[in-house]
């Protein structure tokens, strides 16, 4: 056993556990008032679903040996065989590391879905549909992708830490998703602003101190790929953080705080596939084409007509494919060239185009069995109150009535986000889109 590398890969894994819970105030302060919540718990709850079930199952059928290319077998259930002297990786690495650094890939990856589906769908539907997804779409992706045997391994598809199956894979399943459970009440016509931008920033900056275990994590040795990895990390989502914020300074007037966090994710997400294969240059590029293009996306779901409520296509979908497809030209040491950009455009659109018919069936399958939305007056009322019989403030000092009835939370939560929106009216769900989202005035 290589002990700097154990320690390196095990503290990769704890930073990446902390980018649930960050990911969780990010989404969590882009919603209303009366889900903000749920929002949390929809993320919070995949670090107790998928940690059982990659246990169980997830990690033999992600990493066991390979079954036609696509899938693993069985051979690891209950991580059968397994044990504390087991080693993987260059250096050596208990199997164990392995296997928790993994997991919290799994655990995140689905938590990603969840802000597209925000404030209208029940929480029993949405604990269903996370646990059918990684186990149909997940797990066999991440085998696709990084065991050996996989079929886009052996195609020698470059994606070092997850576009493909994570970014794309939860940007596309969250399109196919909402596409099922339909726009939110109100939707092009009420406010819908963020609740609370400091709770954004405070997300977004949890989610860049985690991703450098993420990505650089995912060398599995504390090297120099990681090292140039960490760098690259910084230095994308630095450049694409400028990149968004130029391009909404001349698009719409204003730098924002929510485009500079939103910026920085972009940034993050393209450069989780490209990293480790491209120079400090490479990285910039990467990381501004991001910030520019994504920015421009987010605003598609207006034009286009579906409720991507916070943004999940435009950022983890469109920053996925643009570093799965700029790596095929940038990658340097003689990697980059056509060659490899079809192979990238391969790897990126059999992710998407699986991804998406089966996440569309399983949303169709809940939808028919259990119902995935929420009823309207729960809705409308706030889905913290109906799934979790809280809400994230007290409002009971305030105005001199009481709240405690159902209708109170919900009535406070608005007056609140009213107030928020009066003082960031460039702040909506669209992330500062306000020429497109003028309807929500």
């Amino acid at each position: 056993m290589n002990g700097a590398d154990t320690t390196f890969v095990l503290v990769s894994a704890f930073l990446v556990m902390v980018m649930t819970p960050g990911l969780a105030f990010f989404y969590g302060g882009m919603v209303r008032v009366k889900s903000a919540l749920n929002m949390l718990m929809m993320s919070f709850i995949s670090l107790a679903i998928v940690s059982v079930l990659w246990v169980l199952y997830g990690y033999s059928l992600a990493f066991g040996p390979d079954t036609g290319g696509v899938v693993g077998n069985l051979d690891f259930v209950g991580l059968k065989g397994i044990s504390a002297d087991s080693l993987t990786g260059k250096g050596g690495i208990p199997v164990f590391a392995f296997v928790l650094f993994q997991m919290m890939f799994a655990i995140i990856t689905p938590a990603l879905m969840s802000g597209a589906l925000a404030d209208r769908v029940k929480f029993s539907a949405w604990a269903v549909f996370l646990t059918l997804w990684v186990t149909v779409v997940y797990f066999p992706v991440a085998h696709w992708v990084w065991a050996e045997g996989g079929w886009l391994y052996d195609l020698e598809v470059i994606d070092f830490a997850g576009g493909t199956a994570v970014h794309i894979n939860a940007g596309v399943g969250a399109l196919a998703a909402v596409l099922v459970v339909g726009k939110r009440i109100g939707f092009k016509k009420d406010p819908m602003r963020p609740h609370s931008l400091p709770l954004v920033m405070l997300g977004a900056a949890l989610l860049w101190f985690g991703w450098f275990g993420f990505n650089a994590g995912s060398e599995l040795a504390a090297d120099g790929t990681a090292a140039n990895m960490a760098l690259n990390t910084q230095l994308a989502t630095a450049a694409a953080m400028l990149g968004w914020l130029v391009y909404e300074r001349v698009k719409h007037g204003a730098f924002t705080t929510l485009g500079a966090a939103s910026g920085a994710v972009a940034g993050l997400v393209a450069i989780t596939p490209s990293g480790a294969a491209v120079n400090a240059m490479g990285a910039l590029l990467i990381g501004v084409v991001a910030g520019a293009v994504c920015s421009w996306a987010v605003s598609l779901k207006y034009k286009l007509g579906f409720d991507d409520s916070l943004d999940v296509v435009g950022v983890h979908l469109v920053g996925g494919v643009i570093g799965t497809l700029l790596v095929g030209f940038l990658a340097v040491d003689g990697v980059g060239g056509l060659t490899q950009f079809g192979k990238q455009a391969l790897g990126a659109g059999s992710v998407m185009a699986f991804s998406f018919a089966v996440s569309w069936l399983l949303a169709k399958l809940v939808h028919a069995t259990m119902g995935f939305r929420a009823d309207p007056d729960d809705e409308a009322a706030g889905v913290d109150q109906a799934f979790h019989a809280e809400t994230a403030y007290d409002f009971s000092a305030v105005g001199g009535s009481s709240v405690r009835d159902r209708g109170g939370p919900a009535a406070a939560g608005s007056a609140a986000a009213g107030s928020a929106a009066a003082q960031a009216p460039r702040a909506d769900s669209a992330r500062h889109d306000s020429h497109d989202s003028k309807v929500d005035a």
